[in-house]
């Protein structure tokens, strides 16, 4: 899977998921799936790059000490929306508005995307940002919401 970024306003955010062929149908419910659960973690404020106590702990976290007041102190980081997921052809696209998560929300959904490609897609690129000029995108994205 090919991942490019394009123009990018996380407050307004378009991502185009290109597949080798029209995606069958179970194929659609896991992308469904994957985008949904990712924004619902962003929205609850998982996506927090200044709380990442865990990763920073590096390998052995066995009696490793949890700062609470340190979680609890740390500037939240929530998604605020998410629209539906579109299909045309062999593309896929859906609208987020990332409000304030970290960029390693991103990460996390290209490692996912890599994997399910990997294992069930066969998504040919990602493109995260811009849009498409065969596939013209509508002048208010709150028509898209779902969420």
């Amino acid at each position: 899977m090919q991942v490019e970024f394009r123009e990018c306003n996380t407050f307004d955010l378009w991502m185009w998921l290109e597949f080798d062929q029209p995606p069958e149908p179970m194929v659609r419910e896991y992308l469904e799936e994957i985008l949904t659960s990712w924004y619902v973690i962003g929205k609850l404020g998982g996506f927090n790059a200044e709380n990442l106590q865990v990763q920073e702990a590096g390998v052995d976290i066995s009696h490793m000490h949890y700062d609470q007041e340190r979680a609890e102190n740390s500037l939240m980081s929530l998604m605020h929306n998410m629209g539906q997921v579109e299909y045309q052809g062999n593309w896929a696209r859906c609208w987020f508005d990332l409000g304030t998560s970290d960029a390693l929300a991103l990460d996390v959904l290209i490692n996912t995307l890599s994997q399910f490609d990997r294992d069930y897609g066969e998504i040919h690129r990602l493109l995260i940002g811009g849009e498409n000029t065969d596939w013209p995108l509508d002048p208010e994205p709150e028509d898209h919401f779902y969420q």
